[in-house]
């Protein structure tokens, strides 16, 4: 069922599948949107069992409106809480690139309210502290443009145009950085990792297992993949993480 939220004046396009527990939340990764088949797939595997499912689109992404050049973490972070809100019951979080530092943040930020209904996080290529990761891939030119423009512009495999990186993104981003410091999830965490991931390397995502120390975390190195993990294999791969967690 097509739904929109609005959020901060923000229209938000949300996907919603009514179901049983546990439910299933879906946080995409940056600049991909709710229709892509990682996302499809989390549908399809709450669709086979009757569980309730919840996508939605950023905004700046997608059906959502808003430009993606206003987004940042902090925005994004809080279109995720206010959608996670509407839903009911214990939920599996999915987060994909971007959206597995969201579903960290997220579930951080429910504990620091008290209201935490995560049970189960399952974590493809998790681009934790992104734009962190973006500032150290970049050239020194690329920086200097940062400074003195407000943005750079980066080729990508993606798309046909490039992205925008803005500096507001990279800014806002440092106010959310989870390494340095034990990460605590209160929940079984299981990650999914392309060996031949070039956005987010695997010494990245094994930066993070070692942050994820008082939780059970399961990694699943993908000696054949790369960042997008959506091939037929790595979707099958994708249900059976999520079955392991149920």
């Amino acid at each position: 069922m097509a739904e929109t939220l609005v959020v901060d004046g923000c229209e938000i396009a949300v996907e919603r599948r009514a179901g049983g527990a546990p439910g299933l939340f879906w946080l995409g990764g940056f600049r991909s949107d709710m229709a892509g088949s990682k996302a499809g797939a989390v549908d399809s595997f709450g669709a086979a069992r009757g569980l309730a499912v919840t996508r939605f689109d950023y905004s700046g992404h997608g059906r959502s409106g808003g430009e993606f050049a206003a987004g940042t973490i902090s925005r994004w972070l809080g279109e995720a809480l206010a959608v996670f809100a509407t839903t009911a019951g214990p939920q599996l979080v999915v987060g994909s690139s971007m959206g597995g530092w969201l579903a960290l943040l997220l579930v951080r930020e429910l504990r620091r309210r008290g209201a935490s209904r995560v049970r189960g996080l399952v974590l493809i290529a998790p681009a934790t502290d992104m734009t962190e990761l973006m500032l150290a891939q970049m050239s020194e030119k690329e920086r200097e443009n940062l400074r003195t423009y407000g943005f750079v512009e980066q080729p990508t495999d993606y798309a046909d145009a490039p992205y925008r990186i803005t500096r507001a993104l990279i800014e806002d981003g440092s106010r959310h950085l989870l390494f340095g410091r034990a990460i605590e999830t209160f929940c079984p965490v299981t990650i999914l990792q392309g060996v031949r991931d070039t956005d987010v390397p695997k010494e990245h995502t094994l930066k993070l297992v070692q942050h994820l120390v008082s939780d059970p975390v399961t990694l699943t190195l993908v000696p054949d993949g790369d960042h997008r993990l959506s091939r037929d294999a790595d979707l099958a791969l994708l249900g059976r993480a999520l079955e392991g967690l149920l």
